[in-house]
């Protein structure tokens, strides 16, 4: 009995059915045909909430929908019209400064932050936490805090009038307002973009930064030639986030001052939220939505290309 069920054993594992390497690819196809139809549910879901929303928005944006009932087809009526509004056209010259604010004082901020909390200073890793906190905290909230700093009788204007200053209605004035808005957008975004850097300063050797320091080189001179160039990959990502958040801008506005005072503050992401959901022009709401992802996919573009990696090309 024993030496029967031995031999039985022994033919099964010795008689295979095909090639081994054939054998092999036919397991891996069928893992990979497996990993597909779990992959499925999640792949559905994205195609119906992103690709069919995003055609559908792109075909009623030529359309004179209001969102219920008919409609029909009116061409580029909802374009011309947007760029012949001078309150659409400021909504885009906000948003323009905005994103450009937020992404020079972001970036330059994130760096000397990382590069003061980069190495020497011994408790660098507490106020690495302190600087990152915010970045954490939800949008809304931080606007919140920020707009009771803001207020006439708040926090700001009672330290200003201990130097004699008077008293500002910052988020009333159509001056002020939108750089109350860029202040609350680096502030709570330096954090994050310290970390980004501070992960490209990781991969700086120390020893070439000492090796320049003996050979003369000054503080800006080693930034600029060693320091700069090893961080260029954190930089582009860096820049290409803060440069999509700026031109998205949309929490810190409607809950700081709703796009006022006399719109002076007011966005195309605020614009498309208004007009499509208050003004009921769902159509023209999805004309300035496409407009404002064109003009964030043209710009992510040119970025992408200005920050490349030049090194194979040199």
């Amino acid at each position: 009995m024993t030496t029967t069920r031995t031999f039985s054993t022994t033919r099964t594992a010795s008689k295979p059915g095909e090639p081994t390497k054939t054998k092999r690819k036919r397991k891996a196809f069928q893992v990979s045909y497996a990993s597909w139809w779990w992959a499925l549910p999640a792949l559905a879901l994205v195609i119906v909430t992103i690709y069919v929303t995003t055609v559908a928005g792109g075909f009623f944006a030529f359309t004179d929908w209001t969102g219920v009932g008919s409609f029909k087809l009116i061409g580029i009526n909802n374009f011309t019209k947007i760029f012949k509004s001078k309150e659409l056209l400021g909504s885009l010259v906000n948003t323009l400064f905005l994103a450009g604010g937020f992404l020079v004082a972001t970036n330059v901020l994130g760096v000397l932050f990382a590069l003061a909390l980069n190495r020497t200073l011994k408790t660098r890793f507490l106020l690495r936490t302190l600087v990152f906190m915010p970045a954490v905290v939800s949008p809304v909230a931080v606007s919140y805090i920020w707009k009771f700093i803001f207020a006439y009788n708040g926090p700001l204007n009672q330290f200003l009038a201990a130097f004699g200053v008077p008293p500002q209605t910052w988020l009333g004035n159509p001056t002020f307002a939108i750089w109350c808005v860029l202040v609350v957008m680096v502030w709570q975004n330096i954090g994050f973009i310290m970390v980004t850097y501070l992960a490209g300063l990781a991969t700086v050797p120390a020893e070439i930064e000492e090796a320049a320091a003996l050979d003369g080189a000054s503080t800006w001179r080693r930034f600029r030639s060693i320091t700069l160039p090893l961080i260029q990959p954190s930089m582009a990502i860096a820049v290409t986030l803060t440069l999509l958040q700026g031109l998205r801008v949309f929490d810190q506005v409607m809950a700081l001052t709703g796009g006022g005072p006399a719109g002076s503050t007011q966005t195309l992401a605020s614009e498309v939220y208004q007009q499509t959901f208050t003004y009921q022009q769902f159509g023209f709401g999805a004309a300035m939505a496409l407009l404002m992802s064109a003009l964030i996919l043209i710009m992510s573009i040119a970025q992408q290309w200005l920050t490349r990696d030049r090194s194979e090309e040199a």
